[in-house]
């Protein structure tokens, strides 16, 4: 069974294209495309479910229309509409050198300085100029960290531990 601390959240499947089981796919993260896989996780009821891509073509730079294994009509590309996109992590780590902002979710936050675990990354909110890491903690609950490439001395695939070197009294807020 495929365990959601296994996967990250790539995008999510909208509307059905045409009446041969083609439907887009909103995408935040093209790691499917750049590590040339087979398949996708859906997210159905709960479950994830490995789907077999028979083809995609790109439609913009965060849009894909998709045609699924098995997934021959449009009634049964709609029952898929809304459903939550994954990819493995082991996959993408492998082979991939590239690492997505969804792909650090669960990864633990170090202080470089004192080499105290800080805390684990909940979130990321890239939706400004700023990025911040949503970290959740043991003590304060969650702290909103910068993810600027300057405080970050070290990211461990194999640890899932990102070390940072967090300026002076930024804990303390």
């Amino acid at each position: 069974m495929i365990r959601q601390e296994d996967v990250y959240p790539i995008g999510q499947l909208g509307k059905p294209h045409g009446v041969k089981g083609e439907i887009s796919f909103w995408f935040t993260d093209d790691v499917f495309d750049r590590v040339d896989a087979d398949w996708l996780l859906v997210e159905i009821d709960g479950i994830l479910v490995p789907f077999f891509m028979e083809e995609y073509r790109f439609r913009s730079d965060e849009l894909a229309l998709v045609k699924f294994e098995d997934v021959d009509t449009e009634v049964r590309a709609r029952e898929l509409t809304g459903c939550k996109v994954y990819f493995p992590r082991a996959f993408a780590d492998a082979v991939d050198d590239h690492l997505a902002w969804a792909q650090i979710i669960g990864y633990q936050i170090i202080d470089a300085k004192s080499g105290v675990m800080v805390g684990t990354v909940s979130g990321v909110d890239d939706s400004t100029a700023n990025t911040l890491f949503h970290v959740s903690t043991p003590e304060e609950g969650e702290l909103l960290i910068p993810a600027d490439e300057e405080l970050i001395t070290d990211i461990d695939k194999t640890t899932r531990h990102i070390t940072m070197n967090l300026p002076e009294g930024l804990l303390d807020l």
